[in-house]
This record gives C-alpha cells, structure tokens and sequence, in this order.
C-alpha cells in the first residue's frame, strides 16, 4: 500500500554491491620489505620538507624589502580588522621603529592618534620614541598637543615638566 506521498511502506533492504577486490597477479616477497611504519615516517619527513619556513638570515637589500612589505601587509590586515584595538597599533609602530623608519613608525602613531586621541598611553610610547632617539623638538611638539588635546591629565604635565627639567630648560 502506498502513502499519500509516494513512497512505499514497506522497507526493503538494499544490497550495495562493491567493486570486486583486484587480484594480485605477483604473489612472491619483495626483495625490500617496508612496513607501514617506514611509510609513514617517509610522508611526514617530505611534507616537513615542503613546509618548513625558512629560518635563515637576510642576505640581500631586495629580500629585505620583501620581508618589509610582508610585515606591512600583515600589520595593515591586522589594524583593517581591529582598528580599535591599541595594541596592534603599537606593535606596528615599535616595528617600524625597530626597523630604523622613524618616519613610517611616526606616521603608525599619527593614525593611532586619529583612532583615539584619549588615550594616554598613546601619547607617552609616542614621546618616549622620539626622546630616545633625541627628537626634542619633535617631543615638544607633542607635549604641546597632547596638553591642549586633554589638559586635565595630570600625567601627560608631569612628564612634560619632567622632560623639560632634564633638558636642563626649568623656564621653559
């Protein structure tokens, strides 16, 4: 008897037929046996093979241009996706610093800044690159800015009275 659905209610069992298994035509011992242990080891040492990064040193202005743009590139995916998050910001920006690029690495903080110009330690990594590759005007700059942005972060004062005392400038 049928449904109103069309199938059968009766269930039959349906066989499935596998392929016949092949019959192997030469059935002597191999004068090297192998054993699946040895076949595996095999894989696993040629897939390492292919996919182990290289950990040798830059031995060429044009490698090093690549690794550059390579870390820039993944340093800007990273800042597209979370651009709210600081530290990405400043990991880019201790980078490029770290690459010699005082300029890229000023530029990072900049855009950090256009982001969120309230944070506070934002401002003092900033200064503290600048002074420790003694860019006092470029400090000054930003201490000026930073206190007329936010003037009532006693933080942002102390440090720029302090740095101003170690220059030696008491009236400024």
């Amino acid at each position: 008897m049928a449904d109103p659905l069309g199938t059968s209610l009766h269930h039959k069992t349906v066989e499935k037929r596998l392929p016949r298994p092949t019959k192997v035509k030469n059935k002597t011992p191999a004068p090297v046996q192998i054993t699946a242990e040895q076949i595996v080891r095999e894989a696993k040492e040629r897939q390492d093979d292919e996919m182990a990064p290289r950990l040798g040193r830059i031995t060429d202005a044009e490698e090093l241009a690549e690794y550059r743009l390579k870390k820039r590139k993944e340093f800007e995916d990273t800042i597209r996706r979370v651009r709210w998050n600081q530290g990405a910001w400043v990991k880019y920006a201790k980078w490029e610093e770290s690459q010699g690029d005082l300029g890229r690495a000023a530029s990072v903080w900049e855009r950090t800044l256009d982001v969120d110009y309230h944070n506070v330690s934002v401002w003092l990594k900033y200064v503290d690159m600048e002074m420790r590759h003694r860019r006092i005007n470029h400090a000054r700059n930003l201490w000026d800015r930073a206190v007329s942005l936010l003037p009532r972060v006693d933080q942002l004062w102390y440090k720029y009275i302090h740095m101003e005392e170690m220059l030696g400038n008491v009236a400024g």
